[in-house]
């Protein structure tokens, strides 16, 4: 027996493709908003003639309004979102596959947003606010939350904003510094969070690749026993996942470091361990930082990575990961995931 919302794409199948892309332009206006017609065609990756027909029919619905700083959504609009947002997961086979992936991966819950990172920059925006829908309902008083580098979690830091659900956080770097590219560190990200959100946070500067002197040495600091201490108490996690190829060269890795992650066979990256297509841990970076181990002993994790080109390295990480496991990706990184898990 066909479901009412079966019966309908069978009649007008047309109906699902419409809904969706009106409902993406809607929700980008509600996140990026104010904002202009040709900056939300480059942020949906749509022509800016078909932004264009689809915005005034929205106007007209008074689901969006229009002024001279940009396009913005109406208390109408929210409430459309709202209520639109169970259909549009059916219709577009995002639910079934969340659940499919779920039990594949064998983690707690699997979130995914409609798009392909790897072509619409807008999609960071979209699980960067999943991310934190997600934290306001995990996090507690007195909370250490400890986040990664990266420009996945970096949208997270930025799609954070105050509220009574993020009160009493501390948020730390569950790395230190790492190439040149500072805003994308941890410490950066983890100063971002907390502004955003109105909590403390703690940093941690310290380089990587360290020789095992070194790091022995840098154990004993004072600032580091203290971060060291807040890494056992940590609550939270949200981490990013990594190619191995992307993270040997925000590294500086030198050629001969490359050659060596390609011989062991490495596709991705998290927390400085590099895992094989089997989910083997075949390379380690030795520096002081969030483990693996205690990663694996946190009542919440969040891990937020996204785009077709990521999937082989998102399913070598998740061969071992934690059953309490919260998974933010988009469609395109998901799909690709299950064609290569049904391989």
């Amino acid at each position: 027996m066909l479901s009412l919302t079966e019966a309908q794409l069978k009649m007008l199948p047309e109906m699902a493709e419409s809904l969706q892309i009106r409902y993406r332009i809607l929700q980008m206006v509600q996140m990026l908003g104010p904002i202009g017609r040709r900056s939300l065609a480059e942020s949906l990756s749509l022509p800016e003639r078909e932004v264009r027909k689809e915005t005034d029919l929205l106007r007209e619905q008074t689901l969006m309004d229009v002024s001279r700083s940009g396009m913005t959504i109406t208390e109408l609009g929210v409430q459309v979102l709202e209520k639109l947002k169970p259909l549009v997961y059916e219709w577009s086979g995002i639910s079934d596959l969340e659940t499919q992936l779920q039990k594949l991966l064998g983690i707690k819950k699997v979130i995914i947003v409609d798009g392909n990172l790897d072509l619409e920059p807008s999609v960071k925006t979209l699980m960067g606010v999943e991310a934190v829908t997600q934290l306001e309902q995990y996090a507690k008083p007195q909370d250490i939350v400890a986040v990664t580098g990266g420009s996945t979690v970096a949208a997270v830091s930025n799609a954070v904003q105050k509220s009574n659900r993020l009160k009493d956080l501390t948020f730390i770097a569950a790395r230190g510094g790492m190439g040149v590219e500072v805003q994308m560190q941890a410490n950066t990200i983890a100063s971002n969070f907390a502004t955003n959100s109105g909590n403390d946070y703690r940093t941690l500067y310290l380089p990587e690749h360290l020789s095992e002197a070194a790091y022995n040495a840098m154990k004993e600091e004072p600032m580091v026993q203290e971060m060291l201490g807040l890494y056992e108490k940590t609550s939270i996690v949200i981490h990013g996942i990594g190619s191995a190829d992307e993270m040997s060269g925000r590294r500086k890795s030198s050629e001969a470091e490359r050659q060596a992650l390609q011989k062991s066979g490495a596709v991705g990256e998290a927390f400085g361990y590099y895992f094989d297509e089997k989910g083997k841990a075949v390379q380690r970076i030795r520096t002081v930082g969030l483990q693996l181990e205690q990663v694996k002993g946190c009542p919440t994790i969040l891990a937020i990575a996204g785009g077709t080109k990521k999937a082989k390295a998102i399913l070598s990480y998740f061969k071992n990961a934690a059953k309490q496991t919260i998974f933010i990706t988009d469609m395109a990184a998901a799909q690709q995931m299950f064609k290569i898990i049904q391989k």
